[in-house]
């Protein structure tokens, strides 16, 4: 279901930067000419479902796991531009039924977050950020085969704008996403919504997506807490013991924990990820738990000279 996709990729997009973990939704930079690169692997997991707003579980698909690996890659133009790309590969079951689970490269991910504000006073700093990510399918997976497909199909544009407040080694940070996305294609001329569509063409609902994460930094460890609703601008209800469809309205309320650690020593271009996250309110969509373990490595092309004041490993 599209909500659970999106929050995966919200996860397994994290990359690391010169002295702390750094993704899209976070409110800190890598630093200029630091590449870092890894792997996470995620898994995430549903019995119980909402149907509209029913929710209810289904003996004819039992449990629904989607395992994904996501490449991820950062890298710092300047210390206030950042180019992030994502390449997952997603793997879905259920453990009843006669529906088979899918395989396959799913959306690739292009990202560049920018930072053009940055005030520090005494010991808090407060940042702005912009960020724009466009996504699309890298393979031609079968979209209208939920929950078991691996994706929607869908290429999408989002904008977003976020804040972020840090005192001392503590931070809060605030985002909201718009995003817009494109109309898809059936194997099929026809299907059904609220009514009859004589048509392979389907119109997606865009979406809105708001994010509250908070806790602490410090040079080798992050710990943090988040709160993410999402919601379709649109869409219309799963009809009773019927199967999902690409432009259901799906809406989520997920919490998440995520941890940062950076290896001490010779080893601290090494950074390893744990998350954990659960589905606690939603529309159409898997309730759905998953945990996440991630590596990565940070590679510092700048030259000498920075290398001398700007020290590459993360520092106390």
């Amino acid at each position: 279901m599209q909500s659970k996709y999106i929050l995966i990729l919200a996860i397994l997009c994290t990359c690391c930067y010169s002295t702390r973990a750094q993704n899209e939704f976070d409110g800190i930079m890598m630093s200029k000419q630091q590449f870092c690169t890894g792997f996470m692997y995620g898994n995430s997991s549903w019995t119980n479902y909402w149907e509209g707003t029913l929710e209810r579980n289904n003996l004819n698909l039992g449990r629904v796991r989607t395992q994904s690996i996501m490449y991820g890659a950062n890298y710092g133009i300047t210390d206030r531009l950042n180019v992030l790309v994502g390449l997952p590969y997603v793997i879905t079951k259920a453990s009843a039924g006669q529906l088979a689970g899918m395989q396959g490269i799913q959306d690739g991910s292009l990202t560049v977050k920018y930072m053009p504000l940055e005030i520090t006073k005494g010991k808090s700093t407060y940042a702005i950020y912009a960020v724009g990510t466009a996504s699309t399918p890298l393979s031609n997976y079968v979209k209208d085969y939920l929950p078991l497909s691996i994706g929607l199909g869908s290429t999408n544009l989002s904008i977003r704008a976020m804040f972020d407040y840090q005192y001392k080694r503590w931070f809060a940070t605030l985002s909201s996403t718009f995003i817009r996305r494109s109309n898809i294609t059936l194997d099929r001329n026809a299907y059904f919504t609220t009514q009859m569509h004589y048509t392979n063409e389907v119109a997606m609902p865009n979406a809105w997506q708001h994010q509250i994460r908070a806790g602490y930094r410090s040079s080798n460890l992050i710990a943090e807490l988040m709160a993410t609703r999402f919601t379709t601008v649109g869409g219309f209800d799963i009809t009773r013991n019927n199967m999902p469809f690409p432009s259901n309205r799906m809406n989520s309320t997920a919490i998440e924990t995520h941890i940062k650690y950076y290896l001490p020593g010779n080893w601290s271009s090494i950074s390893l990820d744990v998350n954990a996250s659960t589905v606690v309110a939603g529309r159409n969509v898997g309730k759905s738990t998953m945990w996440g373990l991630g590596i990565f490595y940070l590679f510092d092309f700048s030259n000498t000279s920075q290398k001398s004041t700007s020290p590459t490993s993360p520092q106390p």
